[in-house]
């Protein structure tokens, strides 16, 4: 777990989450605009197997309790490797290739966010 005064970042969430969860990909994208008060993530991981989507994102809250209670908000999109590879994920090997949902968004979701910035905020 991160301590109290370690700061919540992309690499920190994603590290926990390669660890906790053995997951085979991650993204993690702070939206805040630097901060660390806001992420967006995809999460692909064996583990998710036969869980229900309910069931996979309570997996998540748990491998990360303690980040999640240090900042503003979190979203997740958890997707098995098979799912991923049927949705355009891990292209053939290909780096930094991102996962589609249902709709045709790829990566992390962006909702709410210009350019994935949540935007009217001063901070």
């Amino acid at each position: 777990m991160a301590s109290p005064s370690a700061p919540i970042t992309e690499a920190s969430l994603k590290a926990a989450l390669t660890e906790r969860l053995n997951a085979v990909h991650v993204e993690v994208t702070d939206m805040s605009g630097g901060c660390g008060q806001s992420f967006t993530s995809l999460i692909v991981s064996p583990g998710f197997a036969g869980l229900s989507s309910l069931k996979r994102h309570r997996a998540v809250n748990a491998a990360l309790r303690s980040e999640i209670a240090a900042i503003h908000a979190w979203s997740a999109r958890c997707q098995t490797p098979e799912e991923w590879a049927k949705s355009g994920g891990g292209g053939g090997g290909q780096s930094g290739s991102v996962a589609g949902d249902e709709g045709g968004n790829v990566g992390p979701p962006m909702d709410g966010t210009v350019g994935g910035r949540v935007q009217g905020i001063d901070a």
